[in-house]
């Protein structure tokens, strides 16, 4: 009989460490999201299913690029993905179907070279949310603590365009894999827009 109990006592026991150790990867390091909607196509498309890393940014900031999961401004309980455009400090104008963005390495602007977008993609102001609106551009001067982010589907997209900024506070983390479908598999890096 002791020897049962020694048994049970240690399935229990693995258990129980099975069961923290997937609890603490879960909240700490790593979360699936599905996809929903077309704001991402065609880089991200409804069903998709991916991982977000949600440690990267407890150690650094979002860079420009990089897709993300986040609270939507507008209702906490949602969740949005979209792509880092504009960091804070900076200045991001759009206009003429282009993003420039305006810091200290670039004074006078850098057009942002968007290569992940299908050739086309057409970049309007929309609703300038959050931004100063002059004629078909839009100006946003994003504060320290704020992101403007941007679906990957410019005309279809919800996005910072409607709701403003993005507070840094409503980052849940970083997308780094998709898992579904099978067929496209991809670990995803943030595109380098040169210096």
């Amino acid at each position: 009989m002791r020897k049962f109990l020694a048994g049970v006592l240690e399935v229990f026991e693995i258990a129980v460490i099975a069961v923290g150790a997937v609890f603490i990867i879960r909240i700490f390091l790593v979360q699936p999201f599905l996809v929903s909607g077309t704001s991402m196509y065609p880089n991200f498309a409804d069903g998709n299913y991916v991982l977000t890393d949600e440690l990267t940014y407890r150690i650094r900031p979002p860079e420009r690029g990089e897709v993300v999961v986040f609270h939507d401004p507008q209702d906490y309980s949602t969740y949005f993905i979209k792509r880092v455009i504009g960091l804070p400090g900076e200045r991001v104008t759009i206009f003429d179907n282009k993003v420039t963005v305006y810091n200290t390495q670039h004074p006078d602007g850098m057009i942002l070279d968007e290569s992940y977008l299908p050739a086309g993609t057409q970049t309007a102001a929309n609703g300038c949310s959050g931004g100063v609106a002059s004629g078909s551009s839009c100006t946003y001067t994003i504060s320290s603590s704020t992101y403007l982010a941007l679906g990957d589907n410019r005309q279809l997209s919800f996005d910072s365009r409607s709701w403003g900024p993005l507070p840094a506070a409503n980052i849940v983390g970083l997308v780094r894999f998709r898992l579904w479908p099978l067929n496209q598999m991809q670990i995803f890096n943030a595109p380098g827009y040169g210096s």
